[in-house]
């Protein structure tokens, strides 16, 4: 293996004729690549001004990515939501087409999971469909999916998820509940053609240009910054579907446990929303309050719990409401986990706050 990944290293250019200029390459990277003289070797201009050199053995296995499709074996997944979930990982990793073939035929409970698959998935449909083969084709376009106005409407989808569940809890409203559970979907929706775009960002940097990406770094703190807020979706469905268990014993439920719990919600949501601004403006300040506002979560979060056996006797009613409780804790923690990463984003430029010296 090389030694000198870290470092860097100064070489002079060469005249060797009237136009022609060269430069020497490492001998230990010759080596290691197994190159020879007469050997073809490939150069790529990057955006940041610097040139990436590539043995040919490397520019033929990226050539050779450059498939006809990809092929899933049907009757290898023979349990309940394994070519669902494997379909949803060719569509992250960007493999276009997806082959979904069988020896026999595919059977219907795979198709249903196909089928549930392209429903679940921005852009993927069926292109072809026989008995023992169906073809998925994604027609998404890069450049008309930016992703911070796709973040952006992720962000939008959670936050009403959240609001409207505990306005659903206030006024145990199960049919507003149920409007929150419904909405989930989208918010899956958009988290995996996000992910999707990100990744085909790190692989290719002319994809990364058309979302929006100017640095390789942003990559993994939107992958991150998605995932939180496809969790907090998940935790405002959890609650959604603890209010319809309530519903029946509304009258058990006290008025004061409901507006402690409106309180710690309107702290976790001011958590959520002081991040996500952070994410866009990197105000430093903004984060560093959203993460004062998940403490204060904690410390009120504790303190109903503490004293609902005393508030609620009823064993059903309080494992429903500790469940309700514990989701507007995690939701505060999520936040406060993309402030981490917006502070983090804040710090990768120089600033007035922080700068090289």
């Amino acid at each position: 293996m090389l030694t000198m990944v870290n470092e860097m290293e100064s070489r002079k250019i060469q005249k060797v004729g009237h136009s022609t200029l060269t430069i020497s390459l490492p001998s230990e990277w010759v080596k290691d690549a197994e190159l020879r003289q007469g050997d073809t070797i490939f150069c790529t201009f990057e955006k940041d001004g610097s040139l990436k050199i590539m043995p040919s053995s490397v520019a033929r296995r990226r050539t050779a990515k450059e498939v006809k499709g990809f092929i899933v074996d049907s009757d290898l997944c023979d349990e309940g939501g394994m070519l669902e979930r494997i379909v949803v990982g060719n569509y992250v990793l960007g493999r276009d087409p997806i082959i979904i073939t069988s020896s026999k035929r595919i059977s219907s409970a795979n198709m249903a999971e196909i089928r549930n698959a392209t429903q679940r998935l921005i852009g993927l449909g069926m292109t072809e469909e026989t008995p023992n083969r169906v073809v998925l084709q994604c027609s998404i376009d890069p450049s008309k999916f930016p992703i911070y106005t796709l973040m952006k409407r992720l962000y939008t989808i959670t936050c009403t998820m959240h609001e409207e569940a505990v306005e659903a809890l206030v006024k145990l409203d199960a049919a507003l509940a149920k409007e929150v559970i419904n909405r989930e979907d989208e918010a899956d929706r958009i988290y995996w053609l996000i992910v999707r775009l990100l990744l085909s960002a790190q692989q290719d940097g002319k994809v990364a240009a058309k979302i929006g990406i100017e640095e390789p770094l942003e990559i993994v703190g939107n992958r991150l910054v998605a995932n939180h807020l496809e969790k907090i979706a998940d935790y405002a469905e959890n609650i959604a579907a603890n209010v319809i268990a309530l519903e029946k014993s509304g009258d058990k439920v006290k008025k004061p446990v409901l507006e402690a719990m409106a309180s710690i919600s309107r702290s976790a949501s001011e958590t959520c929303n002081r991040a996500m601004e952070c994410v866009f403006t990197r105000d430093v300040k903004l984060a560093n309050a959203a993460i004062k506002a998940k403490e204060y979560v904690e410390v009120e979060e504790e303190k109903l719990m503490n004293a609902l056996p005393e508030q609620v006797s009823d064993a059903y009613v309080a494992t429903h409401l500790r469940a309700i409780s514990w989701g507007l804790r995690r939701i505060a923690e999520y936040g406060a986990g993309i402030a981490e990463i917006a502070i983090n984003r804040a710090l990768e430029k120089p600033s007035r706050l922080c700068g090289a010296k």
